[in-house]
């Protein structure tokens, strides 16, 4: 591996400096091998659509069988970063013009041998053949195909309701204690595992849509959603005999969040999921997913005042304090809070924040919305009460705080935190300006994490542990390990726990820490591949021992873990 990234250096260095100048210039991120393409890229179905082939006189010609194959590998693999139309975000815009500039020798280096800012190297991981390179470096110097549009006719002939709400039990019909209950994310076989807290046994394993990104339960704590990389959306009926699915509908091409209404009175009522294609938001029936209103989020970056074809749902979530979703537009560096009282008359407040936000979490009191803006390396501060930013925070290289932890610091009072992609360091952050003004929206404390890479830091009201994953790290102890940190101590390293190996798997990431309801456990994700053995580990979160390894054949690619309660209530 050390001589291939040699080879790698050595051949950027020897390359034009426009090639510096298009593609290098971005802060650092570990490489990334096959079994990463959580953040990057991956299966969307935008790579089986047939789109309109155009061609440029100045670019190298290509068949319709190349483009159509390569059109495949860009959209399984480079959309993720590089955006569907390649305008860029956590990877570096593609432009045609830039791409024929360097032309396809210089190209098919970055795509063998990836480069130092964190594209993976295809050909090293033999994730593409030789010719598979070549093809890609003269797409990449095409014109980008554009999808096709998905609008209100599509999603209502998407729309299903395979149980009428007048059909569902009237109380809940299993014996199941569903406020400890578990979705799981099976990513790579399409599908969600349910499993009871108590007994750690599979209730049940469901069909989904493809790389589900989030679990989403309604505030009664009755419905799981789910959504991700195809668009498709599962409405879950918790309280049947088995849980099933009893709705779906497809909201778009490839898709990351989704949330329901949490203010009191409109339990349940109201349901939101954010697209990635085509950018848009769309409102609907939290009971029906029937689609009431969709709003694109097509417009003008917040600093240049530059139209962006392309500004992506990133994440949203749903406020305790007003009717209102707080939708996180990434490309265009604004946060909706969208007021859903009134859907005919929709209200929206747009808050310049930071560009490429991607996700965050509430601060322990619910007023205040952290989410990073990962490019930019800052947190965005949004005081939800108000409607305005309260603070733009600059923290480590590529923040990634998942929903991000709170708790309250023995020196410096309520605070969050998040681990970061591009370094080793955790940031904790003052969220206290009532009280603890002189530390709010300040980095007060970094921690040292294990590795770089990390995806999902937690803790829990009743816990005094802090629990950080690193399962982007090029290195293979890291990624398989945790850092633990003693709350009433954080002077003190970090424990650090190999959980891959309790669980007795030789290569698999662990990842997403997740509490159960009471706060005594921690569950992890050890994420093997496809076709290799995966599992679940449950930590004693007191003693910081092994408690129990979930192990079974349905455990495909296990990913993110949500507690229905914890979820319910944005305890983190």
């Amino acid at each position: 591996m050390k001589k291939y990234i040699q080879h790698t250096l050595l051949s950027l260095a020897a390359l034009p400096m426009a090639i510096s100048l298009a593609l290098a210039a971005e802060p650092k991120l570990q490489p990334q091998t096959p079994e990463t393409t959580y953040i990057g890229g991956g299966g969307s179905t935008l790579a089986n659509v047939e789109m309109y082939q155009s061609t440029d006189p100045k670019a190298p010609p290509m068949t319709k069988a190349e483009f159509d194959a390569a059109r495949q590998i860009y959209f399984d693999r480079c959309a993720g970063c590089h955006g569907v139309l390649r305008k860029g975000a956590t990877g570096k815009p593609l432009l045609p013009g830039d791409m024929q500039k360097l032309g396809t020798e210089s190209l098919k280096v970055f795509v063998h041998y990836g480069t130092p800012g964190g594209m993976p190297g295809f050909g090293t991981a033999n994730e593409m053949s030789e010719k598979q390179i070549e093809v890609m470096a003269r797409y990449i110097q095409q014109p980008p195909p554009q999808p096709p549009e998905w609008g209100m006719k599509e999603m209502r002939a998407s729309w299903k309701v395979l149980v009428p709400v007048d059909k569902r039990p009237k109380k809940q019909m299993n014996t199941l204690d569903l406020p400890n209950l578990f979705s799981v994310t099976l990513r790579d076989s399409g599908e969600v595992a349910l499993i009871d807290g108590n007994s750690k046994q599979i209730v049940a394993v469901l069909k989904t849509g493809f790389a589900v990104h989030i679990s989403r339960f309604s505030k009664s704590g009755r419905y799981l959603y789910t959504t991700g990389r195809d668009g498709l959306i599962n409405l879950i009926d918790l309280w049947m005999e088995t849980p099933q699915t009893v709705a779906t509908i497809r909201t778009g091409s490839d898709a990351r969040s989704i949330d329901t209404s949490k203010y009191k009175g409109y339990d349940d009522k109201v349901a939101i999921a954010g697209t990635y294609w085509p950018p848009a938001y769309v409102l609907m029936d939290g009971f029906t997913l029937e689609p009431w209103k969709v709003m694109s989020t097509r417009g003008y970056t917040y600093d240049e005042q530059e139209y962006h074809p392309e500004p992506r749902v990133a994440s949203i979530v749903s406020s305790h304090i007003k009717p209102e979703f707080v939708v996180n537009v990434k490309e265009t560096g604004k946060v909706l809070l969208v007021n859903y009282a009134d859907i005919k008359n929709l209200k929206t407040t747009e808050i310049e924040a930071e560009r490429f936000l991607h996700d965050g979490g509430w601060d322990s009191s619910k007023r205040y919305f952290l989410v990073a803006a990962n490019m930019r390396d800052t947190v965005s501060v949004v005081d939800t009460k108000e409607g305005k930013l309260a603070a733009n925070v600059k923290v480590g290289v590529k923040p990634h705080p998942g929903r991000g932890a709170n708790w309250n610091d023995t020196q410096y009072g309520p605070v969050w935190a998040t681990g970061h992609l591009g370094d080793e360091t955790i940031a904790v952050i003052g969220t206290d300006p009532a009280k603890h003004k002189a530390n709010a929206w300040k980095v007060v404390r970094s921690l040292k994490n294990h590795g770089n890479g990390s995806l999902f830091i937690k803790t829990h009201p009743k816990s005094k542990n802090l629990w950080v994953d690193a399962a982007l790290s090029p290195d293979d102890e890291a990624q398989q390990s945790v850092s633990v940190f003693d709350l009433r101590n954080l002077d003190k390293p970090a424990q650090v726990i190999n959980l891959a190996k309790l669980a007795g798997i030789a290569k698999a990431r662990v990842t997403h820490p997740e509490y159960n309801k009471a706060g005594d456990e921690v569950w992890f994700s050890v994420w093997g591949p496809k076709n290799g053995e995966s599992a679940i580990v449950v930590m004693d979160d007191k003693t910081r021992m092994l408690k129990a390894v979930i192990k079974d054949k349905r455990l495909v690619t296990p990913t993110g873990k949500f507690n229905v309660y914890n979820t319910q209530h944005d305890v983190y």
